[in-house]
């Protein structure tokens, strides 16, 4: 599927896609320290940095037990990742001295969440998201607090060919589109569209 931006944007959001066929290659550290330092600038409440980043690499002692999270489907492909991150979030911040309940923090790690994916990308490296594993398990597992939300799981890897993906998934590996800005964007309350639906001249 051809992707095109109906307005002006950088050819890094329209490029971003997640596909399932990764190469398995290692991945330098180097690359995970520039995503995960672009997700330390994201934005957020309080500047809490509600999100904290588990990650781990093939061959190392988490693997196997990260990919046991995963739902059988889901790893079929993941096991051929480079890496899995598990992303955490904060449910309390300080405020003026104070403990508080921090409702935004799934907001805020969605944040840092795109940042880490885009510079990936612009450093050749692709990314997944998958929401399809036991967040009980992996608390346990983990012994994660329950101070922490458990948000996700994200693949890392360089995209691979389809003949390194089961044919399961051979249909659905092609970057998909999103609706127009009519559908998506409203003029105060949700019964009026904020803009029309024509794209912008070339």
């Amino acid at each position: 599927m051809s992707r095109a931006a109906d307005h002006p944007v950088e050819a890094l959001f329209v490029d971003r896609w997640s596909p399932r066929s990764f190469t398995g290659e290692p991945v330098p550290e180097a690359v995970l320290k520039s995503a995960f330092e672009a997700a330390r600038w994201a934005p957020s409440a309080l500047n809490a940095q509600p999100w904290r980043f588990l990650v781990t690499r093939p061959g190392d002692a988490w693997w196997e037990t990260y990919l046991g999270f995963l739902m059988p489907r889901n790893r079929l492909w993941a096991a051929q990742a480079s890496a899995l991150v598990l992303i955490l979030s904060s449910r309390f911040a300080e405020r003026r001295g104070e403990i508080v309940e921090n409702t935004s923090h799934s907001f805020d790690a969605g944040a840092a969440w795109a940042n880490f994916a885009h510079q990936a990308l612009l450093l050749g490296w692709h990314t997944h998201g998958i929401g399809g594993f036991d967040k009980n398990a992996a608390r346990v597992r983990l012994a994660i607090p329950d101070d922490f939300a458990i948000e996700a799981i994200i693949a890392l890897g360089r995209k691979g060919d389809l003949d390194r993906l089961d044919p399961e998934f051979h249909g659905a590996e092609v970057p998909n589109g999103r609706r127009p800005l009519a559908d998506t964007v409203f003029a105060g309350s949700l019964n009026e569209p904020a803009f029309s639906n024509g794209k912008d001249a070339a």
